[in-house]
């Protein structure tokens, strides 16, 4: 059985070597060195401590992808625009799952005050990145051309973004972060 969950420090090990792989053999991450256990433990704890998702998909006991999203950018005046991220384990691409875990993180994210969900899109090739941000509502922002180096070629970056909940229709709640 599939299940959506937040994700907990036993599923770091997984979540580190699903984004080993990404960072290692494709172009939606502009890394070219996986982050160890510890970097990765780090991520997460400064996500959580915004009070931001992080989950994970798992099925049969076994994690199959994370996703979670972070400020767009560190200043103050970002923290209602947030960043998606979300990888799959290669083994379970294809089955729904990444539409699934985003539906998830969009209610997640919209719940915890954020207006504006953005996707940094490493790569105009990267087309099941980009499917799963349309499916989950996200419109194209534009591209950013030839910014990104990596595998000996130029990458570009899709953006797309997603208002949640009333977007910029009204302002935050003055208490709110």
């Amino acid at each position: 059985m599939t299940t959506i969950r937040p994700s907990t420090e036993r599923d770091l090990a997984a979540i580190t070597a699903i984004y080993a792989h990404h960072v290692m053999s494709g172009t939606g991450t502009f890394e070219t060195t996986p982050p160890t256990p510890a970097e990765m433990a780090g991520r997460r704890a400064d996500v959580l401590a915004k009070g931001l998702p992080y989950l994970v998909v798992e099925d049969g006991g076994q994690v199959l992808g994370f996703a979670y999203c972070q400020w767009f950018k560190p200043r103050p005046a970002y923290r209602f625009s947030a960043e998606d991220s979300i990888y799959l384990h290669p083994d379970a691409a294809g089955r729904g799952l990444g539409r699934q875990l985003m539906a998830e993180l969009v209610a997640q994210a919209e719940a915890a005050g954020i207006r504006r969900l953005i996707a940094v899109i490493g790569d105009t090739a990267n087309a099941a990145s980009i499917a799963v941000h349309r499916s989950a509502g996200f419109a194209l922002v534009g591209v950013l051309k030839s910014c990104g180096w990596k595998f000996g070629r130029w990458l570009d970056v899709v953006l797309m973004d997603r208002a949640l909940g009333e977007g910029d229709a009204t302002p935050p709640e003055p208490a709110a972060r």
